[in-house]
C-alpha cells in the first residue's frame, strides 16, 4: 500500500520513509505567510516569547491585503505593525501599496509556490497553492509565532478523500461550479480534517486558475487542505525549480496511492452553473432556481476569483450591456499584475461601459472589511468562498456564491442568471494566456 500524495510530501519534510493518517509530525515549512489582521497577533505572541531573531525571515512572506488601501486608522496601524517588523528583519518579504495583492493570488503568481513544497498561512484559504501541487494549510496566529521563533509547525497527518471529476463540461461551467457541486454533495463538514486530492479528466482539462479556485475552497468542506497531482499545466506556470531535485514526479505526482479513506465521484454530464444560497457553502442549487431573487450587488473578485481568466469571463458577458439598474457591481482584480493586464486587454472599457465600479487590488468586502459593505436586507452575489450571517456586512444580508460567469449574467437582469441566458457577444473570449504572459 503506497502514500498518498500528501504523506509523501510530508513524509520527505519530515524526513521519514513513512507516515500514515494520524501521525503527528514536526517539520520545517518551506514558505510561512500573514495579513494583516493575522500577522499583528503572531507577532505579539513572537515578541511575549521572548522573540529576539526570526528563524528564517527568507520564509516569511507579510502581505496586508485585508483592509488594503488603508480604511482606517486601525487598518493603518496594522499595516505599519507588519511594515516596521519587516524592517527590523531583513529578508522578510513585504508587500506594501503598488506591490501588494490579494495574497493567494499575489504569491503563486510571483513564482513563490512550487511543487512539493510545505506551506503554512495565518490564513484559512492558504490550501489554495495545492493547485500547484503543494501541501498548504492554515493555522492559527499562535502557530505562525511559533514558526518565526523556530522555523517550525508541527501537524497531524491527514487522511485523504480522492475526487475524481469526469464526463463531459457544459459551456459556462467552470471550477467554482465543480467545488460548489462538490461541497453541495459531501457539507461543509464532509471532508474535516481530511486531505481532498482532485483528479480525473475533467480536472486535467481545467487551467491552472480553475484548479486554484477548487483548491481555496477546500476549507469550505473542511478539508485540511486541497491538492492536485503536477501536470506539464503546473510545471509550465511554475517553471519548476526549487524542488524538482527531491522529486520523481512521475513517481510522486502520477502514481496514485490504494490508500485513500474513500473514493467520491462526480459526473459533470449535464451540470448546469451553480449557486451557493445562504448561509452555507453547502446550499447549493442550479443557477436557475434563482431567478425570481433580486440582487442589490454583484462583487467579481477576490482570492477565490478575482485572476485574469475570472475577469475574461466577466467581460464576455457584459461586453456591449448595461448593469441593471439599482445595482451594483464592483470588479476587483486581485494583484496589480492583473489589474494591469485587464486594462491592457481592454477589460476596464467594458466594466466601466457596463456601468460597473473598479477597485484596486483588496479582500474588501469578501470578509465585510471595506469596498462593498451589505446593508440590512441587501443581496450579494458574489464570486468569493463564504456566504455565512452577516460574513459581507449587516447580519440581515444575504450572500450568495457563484462564478464569475454567473455573477456577470446576474449584474446584467439583477435577478440571479444562469450565463447561457444572456447572450453573450460573439468572438470576445479572450484566450492570451495568463496573468504571467503579458
Amino acid at each position: 500500500m503506497g502514500m498518498t500524495l500528501t504523506e509523501k510530501i510530508l513524509a520527505r519534510k519530515a524526513g521519514v520513509e513513512v507516515l500514515k493518517p494520524g501521525d503527528f509530525i514536526e517539520i520545517e515549512p518551506d514558505l510561512g505567510l500573514a495579513n494583516d489582521i493575522t500577522a499583528p497577533l503572531a507577532i505579539t505572541g513572537f515578541r511575549k516569547a521572548g522573540g529576539k531573531t526570526v528563524k528564517y525571515p527568507e520564509r516569511v512572506f507579510l502581505v496586508p491585503d485585508h483592509f488594503t488601501p488603508n480604511k482606517d486608522i486601525l487598518s493603518a496601524e496594522q499595516v505599519k505593525i507588519l511594515k516596521s517588523f519587516a524592517e527590523e528583519y531583513p529578508g522578510i518579504h513585504f508587500f506594501d501599496q503598488g506591490e501588494v495583492g490579494v495574497e493567494h493570488a499575489l504569491l503563486p503568481e510571483i513564482g513563490a509556490i512550487q511543487p512539493g513544497m510545505v506551506i503554512i498561512g495565518a490564513d484559512s484559504h492558504t490550501c489554495t497553492y495545492g493547485a500547484l501541487g503543494a501541501f498548504a494549510t492554515g493555522v492559527g496566529s499562535t502557530d505562525f509565532a511559533g514558526f518565526l521563533l523556530t522555523g517550525k509547525a508541527w501537524l497531524k497527518v491527514p487522511s485523504s478523500i480522492r475526487v475524481v471529476f469526469k464526463g463531459d463540461l457544459q459551456n459556462w461551467v467552470t471550477g467554482k461550479d465543480l467545488i460548489l457541486n462538490l461541497i453541495g454533495k459531501i457539507s461543509v463538514s464532509g471532508a474535516r480534517y481530511k486531505a481532498l486530492e482532485f483528479s480525473g479528466p475533467v480536472i486535467d482539462a481545467l487551467s491552472i486558475e480553475g484548479r486554484l479556485t477548487m483548491a481555496n475552497m477546500a476549507i469550505e468542506a473542511g478539508a485540511k487542505n486541497g491538492i492536485f497531482r503536477v501536470d506539464q499545466k503546473v510545471m509550465d506556470y511554475c517553471s519548476v525549480k526549487a524542488h524538482q531535485d527531491q522529486f520523481n514526479f512521475d513517481a510522486d505526482y502520477k502514481t496514485e496511492s490504494e490508500d485513500y479513506e474513500r473514493t467520491v465521484e462526480i459526473d459533470v454530464t449535464g451540470l448546469r452553473p451553480q449557486v451557493a444560497f445562504p448561509h452555507l457553502p453547502e446550499n447549493v442549487r442550479n443557477a436557475e432556481d434563482g431567478r425570481q431573487i433580486k440582487i442589490d450587488q454583484v462583487v467579481i473578485g477576490s482570492c477565490t476569483n478575482g485572476r485574469i481568466e475570472d475577469l475574461r469571463l466577466a467581460a464576455e458577458i457584459l461586453r456591449g450591456k448595461r448593469i441593471a439598474k439599482g445595482l451594483r457591481c464592483i470588479i476587483i482584480p486581485a494583484t496589480p499584475r492583473i489589474y494591469t493586464q485587464a486594462l491592457n486587454e481592454g477589460l476596464f472599457t467594458v466594466f466601466l461601459e457596463a456601468g460597473a465600479v473598479i477597485s484596486p487590488p483588496t479582500c474588501g468586502p469578501c470578509l465585510g472589511g471595506h469596498m462593498g459593505i451589505l446593508a440590512s436586507g441587501e443581496r450579494c452575489l458574489s464570486t468569493t468562498n463564504r456566504n455565512f450571517v452577516g460574513r459581507m456586512g449587516h447580519r440581515e444580508s444575504e450572500v450568495y456564491l457563484a462564478s464569475p460567469a454567473t455573477a456577470a449574467a446576474t449584474a446584467v437582469t439583477g435577478v440571479i442568471t444562469s450565463p447561457e441566458q444572456v447572450e453573450a457577444v460573439p468572438g470576445n473570449r479572450i484566450t492570451k494566456g495568463d496573468a504571467r504572459d503579458y
